[in-house]
């Protein structure tokens, strides 16, 4: 609808989401202008900061947040539990790279017993479990890199995309969870803008408005929803596109029922529909 023009400015709130889709995000967004600039109040998570990386320019607000790119997948089941909870283990490669750190530094096992250590692992996460957690790894590597790619220059800037992709893959920040605010991001090489005053007051000001909308920092209570009823639909905004002339919202309609059994109280929830709609 934007049509072709010279810079887009992308406003962006997440806590993350699937590996493969910034890389579409960005070259869609990319195919539209001349400069792809990216604006974070507040939190730009895993998924975003992949977006992040394939951005010009990245403003950032006092709270905005970055975050490592070390994607987790799960061990099938529960090794202490595998035929009655069929419970799924996340598993990431820095998980396992601390293990084997752990046995070597704290528990200084000798290089040569190294291999006891590994041949444990493997009896208790299944081969195949620690081969897609590394396939897994090499992706969000390789898209970040690609994703760098799209702006900075991979012969006389590639000691820096090297850098950036150490910090930001999980090699040197190794706990996902890790924010990353703007004077780190600038310090590992990222291009990134302080906003003035004015911009950062529009910034949140935006931010509070979806925040408001969409319940971001509300926790979902399956009994509020209900109050004194045993069954009720509710309609939840999961997310937001939004430009000056359009907005699409993804929509879950849900349905919560109440059970008491023995005077105990339990709840169902059921999405009844899950869908993008222009509103």
């Amino acid at each position: 609808k934007i049509g072709v023009t010279d810079k887009i400015s992308l406003f962006i709130y997440t806590r993350g989401g699937a590996l493969i889709v910034p890389l579409k995000i960005v070259k869609l967004i990319k195919s539209y202008c001349n400069k792809f600039e990216i604006l974070i109040p507040y939190r730009c998570h895993s998924a975003g900061t992949l977006i992040a990386l394939g951005a010009d320019n990245i403003v950032m607000g006092k709270l905005g947040e970055l975050s490592p790119v070390d994607p987790s997948t799960t061990h099938p089941f529960n090794p202490q539990n595998p035929v009655v909870s069929q419970e799924k283990l996340p598993i990431s490669v820095e998980d396992l790279n601390s293990y084997l750190l752990f046995a070597k530094e704290m528990a200084k096992v000798d290089n040569d017993k190294m291999i006891e250590v590994f041949k444990y692992l493997v009896e208790n996460i299944h081969p195949l479990s620690l081969g897609n957690a590394y396939r897994v790894y090499r992706i969000g590597k390789m898209i970040s890199e690609k994703l760098l790619k799209l702006h900075m220059n991979e012969k006389t800037e590639k000691d820096k995309i090297e850098s950036i992709l150490k910090e930001i893959t999980g090699e040197t920040l190794c706990i996902h969870e890790y924010p990353i605010y703007r004077d780190e991001a600038k310090n590992i090489g990222l291009d990134v803008e302080i906003p003035d005053k004015d911009l950062e007051e529009k910034l949140w000001e935006l931010y509070e408005a979806y925040e408001g909308e969409m319940k971001l920092n509300i926790p979902f209570y399956p009994a509020e929803v209900l109050g004194d009823k045993e069954m009720a639909n509710a309609k939840y905004i999961g997310a937001c596109i939004e430009s000056r002339d359009l907005l699409n919202q993804f929509i879950y309609n849900v349905n919560v029922t109440k059970t008491s059994i023995d005077g105990k109280s339990s709840f169902n929830l059921n999405i009844l529909s899950s869908k993008w709609e222009v509103v």
